[in-house]
């Protein structure tokens, strides 16, 4: 416990500001994925701490997230439809599934699955973050403008003919399950339907007016209608919010602007006694476990999930994964993938018992807590606890906060969760395909086909196609590269032997890297490690790229961000035999000349050696 105890004050600081900071979005998760305020404070209490306490990342700090939210929401529709509307019967089903995620995270885990993660290429990284602001920011609107199709009357009433028919369709099983023989005898199934009362159809149709206009799809259906009803007080509410998170940070960084949105708004819809619409009530009192999940557990409820289970395990794996490695940039550390794979299963698992939606590790409220102190995994606990005290002192005051509030909140997560690095790279990235006589760019096709599959049908099969269109593509570059060098021999390792004249007197100056293969979405952990193999001494790095054939957008940013670490470092960059596709994607996105200016690349390593023997010299 030492160890934990290290950075007390440190750590003692960050989780506080990391739960405060985590304080609206938890709330506004849980809003949006269709279980309530409370479900994702619960997450975010639960989460953080059982995470932190188990995981591989010490400064991390976990809690619901914008990607898992979104699947989230599609699972809890899902599972709702097919409990007629009713949360009270399906909520046992969907924190199932949620538990199960978390435990098919611990087996990816266990099986050292964790560094597997890096070989998901950039472009359906890139489709799907952008697909995840999308859908957060398009499903926001609805409720920025204070309209709920549910309570639209006129729209309700267009599906009761529907709800009727599906009224009686479940009659109709119920008999078949009875062994009732429906076609002999009508008269059970008279009396159960004249059993049916208005509120039964009403009940039913809400449910099938709130599914038509779930999702990005519902929404453009009933946007015209919502237009046409604009509460003007929900809107204001929604873009005041809006206002004070982008001007607020104009200010200072140094108070979260998302809380500060938070309180001023509340408190202005509070003290002008506004008729506006709350968040639903979140119970006071300390959570308490949820043992229906066990107790009403039917295999048959589950198994249509399973899927949905591992797809939301290894998106929570992703998402966490990305933000362990932000955190080993910024604390110069080395986390432990598969324990924070264990860690984050821990955590999903309980806080699913408890109630709470599932969540991952966060990149805002890591850097947050890093930037603030946070040094070990007591941070992480801290945050967790501070966010449960919130909850036992300021559960009822929460239920105040107007529902607009959180959902401009949310407009502006789905802003800043969109991977605009990828989509402003879109005009510049060659065009190295080819769709019947169009010439187009392979990593675009892939990032728009992930963007628009999870934008507009499914989030789990998108990035699945995504893959599975990038490794084909991949496979065929590679093929290609291996065929136009078919006739050249592989070279050996003593073909490098021109660097045995090198001045022995400069060898700690200059530190050599011979790149070996494509430089690809699998391969960047790797290079990332790059900067750590350069001995403190060196002044200039040559790196020997004749036998570099390809690199992808990911290994593009790889070597982009190496390049700019070593800049800062004050370490000259030397280019020998750079090829032409690597030269040619170097060029779209300007590290050449921006970053390696032209005499400092060179054809062959003796133009290279004159040219250290000129300008390097030896400092010992």
């Amino acid at each position: 416990m030492k160890n934990l105890f290290s950075n007390f004050k440190g750590d003692l600081f960050g989780g506080i500001t990391a739960g405060i900071v985590a304080l609206p979005l938890a709330l506004a998760f849980g809003v949006s994925s269709g279980l309530g305020p409370s479900a994702g404070l619960y997450g975010a209490i639960f989460i953080a701490f059982f995470a932190a306490l188990f995981g591989g990342t010490d400064t991390q700090i976990s809690g619901p997230t914008a990607p898992m939210t979104a699947v989230s929401m599609v699972v809890i529709a899902s599972i709702l439809a097919t409990n007629e509307g009713d949360i009270d019967k399906a909520l046992p089903t969907i924190l199932m599934v949620f538990l199960l995620a978390g435990v098919f995270q611990i087996l990816l885990g266990i099986l050292g699955l964790g560094k597997y993660i890096r070989y998901i290429p950039y472009p359906v990284v890139s489709g799907f973050m952008t697909a995840i602001g999308v859908i957060i920011l398009v499903t926001q609107i609805l409720p920025s403008v204070g309209y709920y199709a549910k309570e639209d009357t006129k729209f309700v009433e267009q599906f009761k003919p529907l709800a009727e028919e599906l009224i009686l369709e479940n009659i109709l099983k119920d008999e078949a399950g009875e062994g009732i023989l429906v076609l002999e005898n009508f008269k059970e199934t008279i009396k159960r339907s004249e059993a049916t009362t208005q509120d039964d159809i009403l009940k039913e149709s809400k449910t099938l007016a709130g599914k038509e206009a779930s999702g990005v799809l519902g929404t453009f259906k009933v946007l015209p209608r919502a237009l046409q009803n604009i509460n003007w007080l929900e809107l204001a509410l929604a873009l005041g919010t809006i206002f004070i998170i982008y001007g607020f940070k104009r200010i200072t960084t140094a108070v979260p602007s998302t809380l500060v949105a938070l309180v001023v708004m509340t408190l202005i819809a509070i003290g002008f006694a506004l008729p506006y619409r709350p968040i639903e009530e979140i119970p006071g009192g300390f959570p308490m476990p949820n043992l229906k999940i066990f107790t009403t557990f039917s295999l048959s409820s589950i198994t249509p999930y399973i899927f949905t289970a591992l797809t939301l395990s290894l998106l929570g794996a992703i998402d966490s994964l990305l933000t362990s490695v932000v955190a080993d940039n910024m604390t110069k550390t080395k986390h432990k993938p598969n324990k924070e794979l264990i860690g984050q299963g821990l955590g999903n698992m309980i806080a699913a018992v408890f109630n709470g939606i599932p969540g991952a590790g966060a990149t805002i409220r890591t850097v947050v807590n890093i930037n603030s102190g946070g040094k070990t995994k007591l941070s992480g606990m801290v945050a967790g606890v501070m966010l449960l005290i919130i909850l036992l002192g300021l559960g009822p005051i929460a239920s105040l906060i107007p529902a607009a509030v959180l959902a401009g909140i949310l407009i502006t997560v789905g802003i800043g969760v969109m991977d605009y690095k990828g989509l402003k790279a879109i005009p510049n990235l060659p065009r190295d395909a080819k769709i019947g006589p169009f010439k187009v760019s392979s990593e675009v096709i892939i990032m728009l086909v992930v963007l628009l599959l999870s934008t507009f049908w499914n989030l789990v099969y998108a990035v699945g196609i995504g893959l599975v269109i990038a490794s084909l593509m991949f496979m065929k570059k590679i093929g290609d590269l291996s065929a136009e060098r078919s006739d050249v021999k592989s070279l050996d390792e003593e073909a490098w032997g021109d660097e045995k004249d090198f001045p022995k007197n400069l060898a700690e100056e200059v530190f050599i890297k011979h790149i070996k293969g494509p430089l690809f979405f699998g391969s960047t952990s790797d290079f990332q490690a790059l900067t750590k193999q350069i001995p403190t001494t060196a002044s200039t790095v040559i790196v020997r790229m004749g036998r570099m054939q390809y690199i992808d957008q990911s290994g593009l940013y790889a070597l982009e961000d190496m390049l700019i670490d070593l800049e800062k470092n004050g370490i000259t960059v030397l280019l020998v035999d750079l090829l032409k596709q690597p030269r040619y994607m170097m060029e779209r996105i300007d590290i050449i000349p921006d970053l390696i200016s032209e005499e400092h690349i060179f054809t062959n390593f003796n133009e290279c050696l004159a040219w250290i023997k000129s300008n390097i010299k030896d400092n010992n």
